[in-house]
């Protein structure tokens, strides 16, 4: 009974995976935002590239 106590309180204080376990739930969320709001995003960016191009060719 001792060693599967002493191995559950190990198991419970490991704590290598979670770094990976944060950067995976990570990605999953700002893939989610990306996925949630790809038309406004695009929308944003086509707006700055035309802004951008009509500036250099005003600078012409």
């Amino acid at each position: 009974m001792k060693k599967i106590k002493h191995f559950l309180k190990k198991l419970w204080k490991d704590e290598e995976a979670q770094g990976a376990t944060e950067y995976i739930l990570l990605i999953v969320v700002i893939v989610g935002l990306l996925v949630a709001f790809k038309e406004p995003i695009l929308n944003m960016i086509k707006q700055k590239t035309e802004q951008v191009k009509s500036q250099v060719l005003d600078f012409k």
